[in-house]
């Protein structure tokens, strides 16, 4: 991704450097591809940098800022990684030994290219969202300034992500155990009949809420089913102890606010 995006700001006329210091031979020659600039370590890349852009896999973000908080910097420095709020903050707080302006990144998307384009979303200080923004005017990447302070970015990101990825899994899941039975292509059958994504249509959210008393002992069984053929049911068991933060809205009608809202609650004998 990091090297996607890059090379959609190289296509825009900027000049995009890159510290080849440690880095594997692959991530060498897709640099040389997407025709970055290599420096001769951080302290170069601090010095010439107007804008550095951190892409890379969230477990790794804060050393990244720590590393460049280590060298003078008076630019603008952007995460656009996969993070909390917390952890965003906690980045912001790094870079503050340094003189930089901090921007909370997301990219949501797949690597953007000539046929697949990705949206960059920005929040923190409003004079410095345009100056990143810019960068991208006309490419496959699409700056979307976010009003509000930094952690806003991060948490569309990580609230977007949460659905998508763990959807993939129960699918990967659900597929198993109908494949363990035979019956894999009749559920292909059922979920082609389908066009739209749950994430799109949140008025069904006080539905799920008003039968989840029904749905909560459903997902136990899938839990028990998808045991006793050896598959993971955690995803499933999960499920229920959601569920049941509802407990006592059995067949309610509620609004779309409160039934999030009622999320935030667990039930006595629940943990907060």
């Amino acid at each position: 991704m990091g090297a996607a995006v890059a090379a959609q700001a190289r296509l825009n006329g900027a000049e995009v450097l890159w510290c080849p210091t440690g880095r594997s031979l692959a991530t060498a020659e897709r640099a040389q591809r997407s025709g970055l600039t290599a420096v001769s370590g951080l302290g170069e890349l601090t010095q010439r940098a107007d804008v550095i852009l951190s892409i890379c896999p969230p477990a790794y973000a804060e050393d990244v800022a720590v590393e460049v908080s280590a060298h003078p910097f008076t630019g603008i420095y952007v995460d656009g990684n996969a993070i909390s709020p917390a952890s965003m903050a906690r980045i912001s707080a790094i870079m503050g030994r340094t003189e930089a302006t901090v921007v909370d990144g997301s990219v949501i998307g797949s690597p953007p290219s000539d046929s697949k384009s990705a949206r960059l979303y920005l929040s923190g200080p409003a004079d410095a969202l345009p100056p990143v923004a810019s960068l991208f005017v006309g490419t496959a990447v699409q700056a979307r300034p976010l009003s509000g302070d930094i952690g806003r970015a991060s948490a569309l990101k990580l609230s977007y992500s949460s659905y998508q990825k763990a959807s993939r899994i129960l699918a990967a899941v659900s597929y198993a155990l109908a494949k363990d039975y035979g019956v894999e292509e009749d559920l292909l059958d059922i979920a082609q009949g389908r066009s739209t994504s749950y994430l799109a249509e949140t008025a069904y959210i006080p539905k799920v809420a008003a039968r989840s008393w029904r749905w909560g002992p459903e997902m136990g069984e899938a839990a028990d089913a998808l045991r006793e053929v050896g598959l993971p049911a955690d995803l499933a068991e999960a499920s229920a102890v959601v569920m049941s933060r509802w407990d006592g809205h059995r067949d309610s009608s509620m609004t779309i606010s409160d039934a999030l809202e009622q999320l935030h609650h667990g039930t006595d004998d629940e943990p907060h």
